[in-house]
């Protein structure tokens, strides 16, 4: 049965096919990513397990779809827009959860979890519309999804979520959000490059493959985002594991 499978793969899958390698190569390493983030909630403090529960969570999810995305691709050598569109709309909120989760513990507010979901809701659901509903005005739906886009970058880089992260006592916290608001400003921004490629978008007609954009800002993205949050939460439960050693010595 696995050199049937082993056959099928090579007969479809080509050489000189580089989307298809990004979309197994995607695939793999984003489902190993799951199983790390899962595996290694174990090994951090108890206010760090749901934030590396999301990491997972967005990992596996873009997982599953680039599973049927590559078949697909393999079949008809097509993307189609919605599986691109149904992985994002579950996995950027989560991203931006993750933002929320960072600062709970230090005083973070639901207010601001439910704003940047907001601005993730508006930067997709303009995407959307830009990219399939309404493609004739594409630069138009494309400068209302970069609003959401911005309040995003804002909430991280001014707003509350800085505000509170720089109050916290945990210089991790502040740290990791620093970082995952850089994958925002520059990952992220490999999106909006692939929207401005499409037919009448503002760089229209170079010839840019989209779906190699997508998955290659997809994996490092997603990955990159757990990575920094495992790295923080792993730091911060060694620091105050060092801590709690040695306050009966000081007491």
């Amino acid at each position: 049965m696995f050199d049937q499978f082993s056959t099928i793969l090579l007969e479809t899958l080509q050489s000189g096919d580089v989307v298809g390698f990004t979309f197994f190569t995607g695939y793999m390493a984003m489902f190993a990513a799951s199983v790390f983030f899962f595996f290694e909630r174990s090994q951090v403090d108890g206010k760090w397990k749901t934030s590396l529960l999301v990491s997972g969570l967005i990992t596996m999810i873009a997982a599953v779809h680039y599973y049927y995305m590559r078949d697909i691709w393999l079949t008809t050598k097509t993307s189609p827009t919605q599986f691109r569109y149904i992985d994002w709309t579950l996995t950027v909120p989560l991203m931006c959860v993750e933002f929320y989760l960072l600062i709970k513990p230090y005083g973070g507010k639901t207010s601001t979890l439910w704003k940047l979901i907001g601005y993730s809701v508006l930067m997709l659901l303009a995407g959307y519309i830009g990219e399939a509903i309404d493609p004739a005005r594409t630069i138009i739906w494309g400068a209302v999804s970069t609003l959401g886009y911005l309040g995003i970058i804002y909430e991280a880089t001014l707003g509350d979520v800085k505000k509170t992260a720089d109050a916290s006592s945990n210089p991790e916290v502040a740290k990791a959000v620093r970082l995952l608001r850089n994958f925002v400003l520059i990952g992220w921004g490999i999106y909006p490059i692939g929207y401005m490629a499409m037919p009448g978008g503002l760089l229209g007609g170079m010839g840019i493959n989209l779906d190699i954009v997508y998955n290659i800002g997809d994996a490092i993205n997603k990955i990159g985002f757990g990575l920094v949050v495992y790295g923080a939460a792993m730091a911060s439960t060694k620091n105050e594991s060092a801590t709690s050693r040695l306050a009966p010595v000081n007491a």
